[in-house]
């Protein structure tokens, strides 16, 4: 397969929340430098996603150096937030699993509270290379992940996105299409090739960069949620519920770990292994 590219990188600071499109991004092994390395959770400590709170959607992250980011969303003034100090850390849980991070502060805290019309608690992961390891059945030895929902990585491909819109166009409400890519939150996305042609990629390399592909990505609610206004619908879930099924899952895009270091960047070539 020839002609592959890598048409944009995409980096979400805090999970759920929108991010930035940079031109060249460092590939760590738990995932590009800076994605989703925090996350929101709740009185219990469980991780609120735009699952719980849509609105999510609408606020956004940007670097602030030093590791930092800072905040903006509707209706609020922004909000710098350094990395925490080294301390303590809280047990929270994501998707069941219970993972060591370290809590930010009150003034973040009350930010996203504010916000959402409930409480809130930012938390950081201070070190991925040890807090959380990838699922085992698709691991190998040490491998590890940030606060994304399972894998390093995420690869979408714009042919896959073409394809998936006509058959919305085709459907029941075409009115809701066509769909952006942001509803998938992917890291990298790839131009060029046919359709779904990335369901039999197994190992691909993106400029310096190999990656093992490891598994196709379940989609949930988020994908019908309108990054821009919050606003929900029934899109895509329901064409992938008809065109797309794997088992129980309905799948768009493919799951990486990466297996060297390097810099990825936009224009780099994407050369399938096997």
């Amino acid at each position: 397969m020839t002609g592959l590219v890598l048409r944009s990188l995409h980096v979400h600071p805090v999970k759920s929340c929108g991010g930035f499109a940079p031109d060249t991004a460092v590939v760590e092994p738990w995932g590009l430098a800076g994605d989703r390395r925090w996350m929101l959770v709740d009185t219990t400590g469980r991780a609120v996603t735009q699952r719980q709170q849509a609105r999510l959607a609408m606020a956004s992250a940007m670097p602030a150096g030093d590791g930092g980011i800072r905040l903006t969303a509707p209706g609020q003034e922004p909000l710098t937030v350094a990395v925490p100090e080294p301390g303590g850390t809280v047990v929270v849980e994501l998707f069941g699993e219970k993972v060591e991070a370290v809590p930010v502060d009150a003034a973040s805290d009350d930010w996203f509270g504010a916000y959402v019309g409930a409480p809130l608690r930012l938390v950081y992961l201070d070190d991925p290379a040890r807090r959380r390891p990838v699922d085992a059945d698709y691991a190998q030895p040490g491998e590890t992940v940030s606060f994304a929902d399972g894998f390093p990585l995420l690869v979408t491909t714009h042919a896959s996105l073409d394809a998936l819109n006509s058959l919305i166009a085709q459907g029941d409400d075409p009115g809701e299409g066509p769909l952006p890519m942001n509803r998938f939150r992917p890291n990298l996305v790839v131009d060029g090739g046919e359709p779904w042609a990335e369901d039999q990629w197994r190992r691909i390399q993106v400029g310096e960069v190999r990656f093992r592909v490891v598994k196709a990505c379940g989609r949930c609610v988020v994908t019908t949620t309108d990054q821009a206004t919050a606003v929900r619908g029934r899109e895509p879930l329901r064409t992938l519920a008809r065109h797309r099924r794997i088992g129980d899952r309905l799948v768009f895009g493919q799951n990486l770990v990466p297996e060297t270091p390097g810099a990825v960047r936009v224009g780099d070539p994407v050369r399938i292994v096997d």
